[in-house]
């Protein structure tokens, strides 16, 4: 961990490293700028806190919960998210703190959006076990045949910032796209697609499901046995949200069962994943680490806006990125 001058107020970040970019704009601001391990633990976060004396935290990874927001009273004003879901954060217990939360929202977008289509596009061509098949030797020229995706029914769950690119994306291709988001203000989709009024219509429809939802309690647990019972059979999830809304029995039920073909997964209920989990290796699954926003553009744009976010905060503004603010906290009342 770097050594920083005991005078220096302290940004923690929850996690082992920070983009340079970042890190830079916080210590122009006359900020410290420690890190913990990754994916740290209460204990860690606790005795951080006691070292440190944070008067901001740049959550990356762990869970920030009341006893953690308690331990860095009084000096603790500002939690910025290092992306645009908040789960990870006790947004009631910060509320009931005073403290500001916000979030880099939109910063990893295309990011997600484009490790989305990814997924999509190779599950949709079979390239696992196709690509399997090779290192054991088959040459399947003639014995296989995969999917076109022009003309493929693409639903999306969540139209915002990371869906609606999904959308532009895949009707790029000729997909036919088809999306239920009950956040959006009445009307027509602003982009690619059909809105749909209701879940189980939209999964009735999709031979593709991609979900772009965030994780809260409308949304936890949202697909499972019911609902992918409802999807065509040999259909393909693509989930990039976040681990809680997809019932992962549920899902791995539906693959042995063929009710689904492919699972593109990025995110888990438990990160990381355990080694012994079946999600990391069932031959229908196409697993990667929580790592769509992990691009240079994606990494740097989430890092920097919460240093902006931070510095805001602290000096009593409101931070000029639009829908940054999740909870108002220290603010003040016009904001």
């Amino acid at each position: 961990m770097i050594e920083h001058p005991a005078a220096k107020p302290t940004v923690l970040v929850t996690a082992a490293k920070l983009a340079p970019e970042a890190v830079a704009i916080l210590e122009a601001a006359g900020y410290a700028v420690p890190c913990t391990s990754g994916y740290p633990s209460e204990a860690e976060l606790l005795a951080a806190i006691a070292e440190h004396r944070p008067v901001a935290l740049l959550h990356r990874q762990g869970f920030i919960n009341g006893t953690v927001m308690d331990a860095a009273a009084p000096a603790l004003r500002v939690i910025a998210r290092h992306g645009a879901g908040v789960d990870g954060i006790d947004l009631a217990a910060a509320e009931a703190r005073g403290l500001t939360v916000t979030r880099a929202a939109g910063a990893n977008s295309r990011s997600v959006a484009e490790h989305a289509m990814a997924l999509m596009l190779s599950l949709l061509k079979d390239l696992p076990s196709v690509a399997a098949g090779m290192r054991d030797g088959l040459w399947e020229k003639t014995s296989r045949m995969t999917r076109d995706i022009d003309g493929v029914t693409l639903g999306i769950v969540g139209y915002g910032a990371i869906g609606s690119k999904v959308a532009r994306f895949a009707d790029a291709f000729g997909m036919r796209v088809a999306a239920y988001d009950p956040l959006l203000p009445a009307g027509p989709l602003p982009g690619p697609g059909e809105r749909v009024a209701d879940l189980s219509a939209l999964l009735a429809r999709s031979e593709v499901l991609s979900l772009h939802c965030p994780l809260d309690a409308a949304t936890r647990g949202m697909v499972g046995a019911a609902e992918l019972a409802l999807m065509p059979r040999g259909a393909i999830l693509v989930h990039t949200a976040r681990g809680g809304i997809v019932d992962e029995v549920a899902l791995l039920a539906a693959l042995e069962s063929g009710q689904l073909a492919w699972a593109g997964v990025d995110v888990f209920l438990q990160e990381p994943l355990d080694t012994a989990s079946p999600l990391r290796s069932h031959p229908r699954v196409l697993p990667t680490p929580h790592l769509a926003a992990n691009t240079p553009r994606g990494a740097v744009g989430m890092s920097t806006m919460a240093a902006d976010c931070i510095v805001a905060v602290l000096a009593g503004r409101v931070p000029a990125m639009a829908g940054a603010v999740v909870v108002q906290g220290c603010l003040p009342a016009a904001a």
